[in-house]
């Protein structure tokens, strides 16, 4: 493949460690597992089996270490457990575990390899496997890229297995009896007589055992949870106010911190004056902290009005101060200086014939807009700091906190919590750093600091801006060629950096959505080009393919329709890929493509692959005399193995209404260094009475388990963009779209 020549070419990650770091040594280091984190504080009695597992005489706990944000997460993780350790919902209570290395997460090696997901050649494999050892040796525990359910499908399924087994084997001890005459179910060893010996009351016995790792994971068709309808273990909690989140955790004689820190984001404080503030109700301490001010006071209210009374003057940002000034410096970069990377280079594009189309489009930053601010609980004493909130990096979380105070990482402890949404905003650290040097400042007391809803949006790292230039050739009414360039800053580099992490090679994430989507195009060029760097940026719901996702699927729409083809049969014919091309055909059957429309009314349809999950979107328009009206989406995605049907649709009706109602209404512009837009009423999400009546198709072709957390918001764009076309014959080929209409 010819983009895999080329990357290399460019000094990858994976072939610079291959060849550099010793592969002997990585593969012995990759395979040996780490020690168990929950032996250590095992009292008298209770049982542990592997990092996953804790039984004490008193109950079963089961350890979901993958951050929560609100997409079920910790339910999938306890069910994989459960699945093999013969338990049902109610019969054990759950944990987010502690940091450790144990829990590292090798599913993100499919994003870090320059390789196709469809790609499974053994140089293909061999890089993911080479790459997973990586994420291994790095520690590397983290929620993130949809990865939950692919990292933990087997080494949970597996953690119930051996723990069932050892306590069955614990139960033979005891009676005497062979093993393979015991049989587990809720929760207990069933000898053949009919007797039950709980768990818990096995734990003691079981607690000498070395634990029994030859096991056996259940057939498909034995599972009682998996793929079946479940009831979250959330839902009550959520649905009584009683879940505790980051922002609910309280800790005895806390006091509560706001903050003020230059809205040019990395630019200095000059100066300031705190004297009317100092005067306010409940204020006990004003001081300055890296980037701006930190006001102490007696709740939070009286924290966010003190920090408002503040007067500062701020330093200029090290970015372009205009908006404009930022799409300059994207559009300049389309040349052979900054190019990125060449992902595709399939055929022979100068040689593509038949009529030419061109065009150019643009993705504006945007806010990640969680509806739970930045917040977190931090004491500081001598010898340990404690921390509570919720985040999805807990070791960079420890390392990065133990660096602001002067400790080690393993002297942090951290607490996780629920989280009221991320979308990529919580794996970031700068307010856990601000709260840390507040905490540090006032030894010994428990500090709260909590972001006021405009300083989360003035101290967000958006989604990174993107600018894509097109060239395509279509002949007989057949897409013949596809040259695609697309420029932006580098997401990844901007956000490893914020972690002292220089991260060679090219950035997948400026054209992901793009080069990997499994088209057969006779002739195709994907091209990436680096921007300089602008205002930070993060990782955003999906990261580069909602941007890049969208150019690609609207430049290849637009070039059907000057073909003269119809959509939907067009992508059928030129994918290339099995699984994806059902994916298609299933969407197809699901929207009753081709049948006739009342008048003003349109069809679009998307297909987007993103982190391996093949993702097809029809969404149907009616053009009204007050804007557009979104009437009905059809998904149908694949992913392998769909671990809970109901929070699986959940997931994926959130995603399109998540991607629609930004490509709709939301971006982040500059003015004098800052962004424009500080709340909700300037970065709009879709409104209730707008949401479209969403039916969603869960598909089990690919033979690989997929996430889906964040495939279903890419192709929400493009759909609804191509549905405007047909029912207006206007194209929109910039977001957010009400820039150029209006929606009812």
């Amino acid at each position: 493949m010819g983009a895999v020549k080329t990357i290399t070419r460019r000094g990858f990650l994976v072939g610079s460690i291959a060849i550099g770091g010793g592969v002997a040594f990585g593969t012995f280091m990759a395979q040996r597992p780490y020690d168990n984190p929950l032996q250590a504080g095992l009292s008298s009695g209770e049982a542990s089996f592997n990092p996953w597992v804790h039984i004490s005489p008193q109950k079963i706990t089961l350890i979901t270490p993958h951050a929560d944000k609100g997409q079920g997460v910790v339910s999938s993780q306890a069910a994989l457990i459960a699945e093999e350790l013969d338990l049902e919902f109610g019969q054990f209570e759950i944990d987010f575990g502690k940091p450790d290395p144990a829990y590292y997460n090798t599913a993100m090696a499919e994003e870090g390899v320059p390789f196709m997901s469809t790609d499974e050649s053994v140089v293909a494999e061999t890089m993911r496997g080479i790459m997973g050892g990586v994420m291994k040796l790095m520690q590397l525990q983290g929620t993130g890229g949809s990865t939950s359910m692919p990292d933990s499908f087997h080494k949970l399924r597996y953690a119930g297995a051996v723990a069932r087994e050892t306590l069955k084997l614990a139960a033979s001890n005891q009676t005497g009896l062979p093993v393979d005459q015991l049989t587990t179910k809720d929760g207990a060893v069933h000898l053949p007589d009919g007797t039950l010996l709980a768990y818990t009351d096995l734990a003691n016995a079981a607690a000498g055992l070395e634990p029994v790792s030859r096991v056996t994971l259940r057939d498909p068709s034995e599972w009682r949870l998996i793929g079946k309808p479940m009831q979250r273990l959330d839902i009550v909690g959520k649905s009584t106010g009683t879940t505790t989140y980051g922002i609910d955790a309280e800790v005895e004689g806390m006091v509560h911190a706001a903050v003020m820190i230059n809205p040019c984001k990395g630019g200095p404080m000059k100066s300031f004056d705190d004297s009317k503030a100092r005067e306010m109700r409940g204020v006990q301490d004003i001081f300055e902290i890296t980037g701006g001010v930190a006001v102490v006071a007696d709740n939070t209210w009286r924290a966010f009005q003190a920090a408002n009374a503040v007067e500062i003057e701020w330093g200029k940002a090290p970015y372009p101060d205009e908006q404009d000034q930022h799409w300059e410096a994207v559009a300049a970069s389309f040349n052979e200086e900054q190019l990125d990377s060449e992902w595709r280079n399939d055929g022979d594009i100068s040689a593509a014939s038949g009529d030419s189309f061109t065009a150019e489009y643009k993705s504006p930053y945007v806010a990640h807009q969680p509806l739970e601010p930045m917040n977190a609980i931090v004491c500081v004493t001598d010898d340990k700091v404690e921390v509570w909130t919720g985040h999805q990096m807990p070791i960079f979380l420890t390392q990065q906190v133990a660096a602001v105070t002067g400790h080690t990482a393993d002297q942090v402890v951290f607490h996780n919590h629920y989280i009221g949404g991320s979308f990529g905003h919580r794996l970031e650290l700068d307010y856990l750093k601000q709260a840390t040097e507040i905490a540090d400042k006032m030894r010994g007391t428990p500090v709260k600091m909590t972001y006021c809803r405009e300083v989360d949006f003035a101290q967000d790292f958006p989604r990174h801006i993107s600018m894509a230039r097109g060239t395509s050739t279509f002949e007989n009414g057949k897409v013949t060629s596809i040259d695609l360039s697309i420029a932006a800053p580098s997401v990844i580099g901007s956000q490893m950096s914020r972690l002292g992490v220089a991260v060679p090679g090219p950035d997948s994430q400026i054209s992901a959505g793009a080069w990997n989507n499994p088209y057969e195009l006779e002739n195709f060029r994907m091209r990436a080009y680096r921007a300089q760097e602008l205002g930070p940026t993060s990782s955003w719901r999906a990261v580069g393919a909602p941007g890049a996702g969208f150019f690609f699927d609207s430049f290849l729409d637009e070039t059907i329709h000057a073909a003269g083809a119809d959509p939907m049969e067009e992508r059928i014919r030129l994918m290339g890929h099995d699984v994806s091309r059902k994916v298609l055909v299933a969407a197809a059957e699901m929207s009753n493509w081709g049948a006739p429309l009342a008048p003003n009314q349109g069809k679009g349809v998307a297909f987007i692959e993103s982190f391996g999950v093949p993702t097809a979107e029809v969404v149907q328009v009616t053009n009204t005399e007050w804007g557009i009206k979104i009437d009905q989406v059809w998904v149908a995605l694949d992913v392998g193995t769909v671990i809970d049907p109901v929070n699986f649709e959940n997931l994926v009706q959130g995603g399109v209404v998540f991607g629609l109602g930004h490509a709709m209404n939301a971006q982040i512009t500059y003015k004098g260094g800052m962004a424009e837009q500080t709340n909700y009423h300037q970065h709009e999400a879709m409104r209730i009475w707008q949401t479209p009546e969403i039916t969603v198709k869960g598909m089990e072709n690919g033979h690989k388990v997929r996430g889906v957390g964040e495939p279903p918001v890419p192709p929400a764009a493009p759909a609804l963009a191509n549905a405007i076309f047909a029912a207006t014959g206007q194209r929109l080929r910039e977001m957010p779209f009400n820039k150029f209409i209006a929606f009812v």
